[in-house]
């Protein structure tokens, strides 16, 4: 087992000297780099394998008591989405707002929040870890993924979930970025994937992702998309922005981030 945690210890080494402040640009630069490639495709194959074998999909990340929520959960990467579209969701208090799930479904989905709030809902106090080297605990309130998966029934041909957001990174040295990201359909239908839609028991902030993100406990922050638009069901990821499978990942980050 100790074997597998070295790259991981590596990778957070990493990234908590190289990444810094976190600024896009610098990520951005990071990514590009040939050794930086090498070492997070390496990671990735190690991390995915090893956690298919011996998880068998099913390994829960630890949960924790209200006694250890930290008393600040940080803000990173996009603050607030650009754009007049999304500043008028938040001016209605996201009463327009839709989640579209479509792809590969027998029934698309356009879900409000009220109809999300009438799933059943998951909490669950869960750490959170990011590349950049720091963690912090919260209360995630929210739909298990499974749950709308099930209502939208998946054509047998699906094998990933993209999540479609609302930020664009038009600032990255690449000069574009709608930020996406994806998992297979083993974490899709783990019990802790939740779409989340409250934090520490309140609604969640713009900054903290509103009004819906997802939360897969198993992976790095990275893989937290906020500002969840729409859900596709998909058979391959190559066609869908750079085709790696993710906004960070087409950049050179692992798709598969797990801890």
């Amino acid at each position: 087992m100790s074997s597998f945690q070295i790259p991981r210890r590596r990778l957070l080494a990493l990234g908590a000297a190289s990444l810094g402040s976190a600024l896009l640009g610098g990520c951005d630069r990071l990514s590009e780099a040939p050794d930086f490639q090498a070492f997070l495709a390496s990671a990735e194959r190690l991390t995915y394998r090893s956690q298919r074998l011996l998880g068998e999909g099913r390994s829960m990340a630890r949960e924790f008591a209200a006694a250890d929520l930290s008393p600040v959960f940080k803000v990173n990467g996009t603050r607030a989405p650009e754009g007049e579209d999304y500043a008028a969701l938040v001016e209605s208090n996201f009463s327009d707002w839709r989640l579209r799930v479509d792809g590969l479904v027998v029934k698309p989905l356009d879900l409000s929040l009220a109809d999300l709030q009438a799933l059943p809902q998951r909490t669950q106090i869960t750490r959170h870890d990011c590349v950049e080297g720091w963690s912090a605990i919260g209360k995630w309130t929210g739909v298990p993924l499974a749950a709308v998966l099930e209502r939208a029934a998946l054509l047998p041909a699906a094998r990933f979930v993209v999540f479609h957001c609302a930020d664009m990174y038009e600032h990255a040295l690449d000069g574009t970025g709608q930020y996406y990201e994806s998992i297979d359909l083993i974490d899709a239908f783990h019990p802790q994937t939740i779409l989340a839609l409250s934090l520490n028991d309140a609604p969640l902030t713009v900054g903290h992702g509103a009004p819906l993100r997802l939360r897969v406990e198993r992976q790095l922050g990275y893989k937290q998309a906020k500002y969840v638009m729409r859900i596709e069901l998909t058979e391959r990821l190559s066609d869908i922005g750079r085709g790696k499978g993710g906004f960070w990942p087409d950049r050179g980050y692992e798709w598969y981030a797990g801890i």
